[in-house]
């Protein structure tokens, strides 16, 4: 089975670049989308083969998630039941017999870190979620996390130490997620690889310079790592400031 998760950066606008030809060339068994700037209604799927779920944010063009699925899930949960992480659409959990997949866009911190406490008071109330869900069965969780973990998930990290995406606290934050039974497939596979990217910034040609950051992820519990055949990042792929990301079921 292959599973994917794309940061879209806006769903209507994925679509105008050709979202739904590469969906097809892919043919994920489950995808998750971060980031489809959606209100219900605002556009219109029908992918045969596929449920679709989304969680919209009650503010229109903002945040929001999506998971396509070709397996029936047997429940699906909508943000992480806390009212004040679940205005902005950024969870969507479909359980199945033996795992729980969830997709997320994790709260980015913002310049000069104006959001870095909330990120921090985020980050405690989704581990727990995800804790609470992993006593029951193991979780894969996908998504935007919004932080390069270390030093080699950035081109340039020297300057970018108070940077949203690699404060010492958001990377302390993810170090303490993994600490708790999950690992990064990515990195199980490629410990060492350099230069794998998921998101470049739209300024000074920074992905044709492969000027990136390691933001996407596939995290796993620990028991379910048997499961996983490999896990791969698709910088080819356009039509998003982000690629898409994969891992590979046996």
């Amino acid at each position: 089975m292959k599973f994917i998760s794309w940061n879209v950066n806006g769903l209507r606008a994925a679509v105008k670049k050709g979202f739904l030809e590469k969906l097809a060339e892919m043919n994920p068994d489950i995808i998750g989308l971060q980031e489809i700037k959606l209100s219900e209604g605002q556009l219109e799927l029908e992918l045969e083969g596929y449920e679709l779920y989304y969680n919209y944010a009650e503010r229109k063009g903002y945040s929001g998630t999506a998971v396509f699925t070709k397996l029936k899930p047997i429940s699906v949960t909508y943000g992480i039941g806390i009212e004040e992480h679940d205005t902005e659409g950024r969870v969507i959990t479909l359980e199945f017999e033996d795992y729980y997949f969830i997709t997320c866009y994790t709260p980015n911190s913002k310049r000069k870190l104006e959001r870095l406490d909330y990120r921090v008071v985020w980050e405690d109330a989704f581990r727990n979620y995800l804790n609470e869900l992993d006593k029951n069965k193991p979780i894969v969780l996908c998504g935007d996390l919004n932080v390069a973990h270390n030093e080699i998930d950035l081109a340039n990290p020297d300057t970018n130490h108070k940077s949203a995406g690699f404060s010492d606290e958001e990377r302390a934050k993810f170090t303490e997620l993994l600490a708790s039974g999950y690992v990064d497939t990515f990195r199980h596979f490629y410990p060492d690889r350099a230069d794998e990217y998921s998101w470049w910034s739209n300024f000074n040609k920074a992905r044709e310079r492969n000027i990136g950051w390691r933001i996407d992820y596939f995290v796993v519990s620990e028991r379910f790592l048997d499961r996983i055949e490999d896990s791969k990042i698709h910088q080819s792929v356009m039509g998003s400031d982000h690629c898409p990301v994969e891992i590979i079921l046996k």
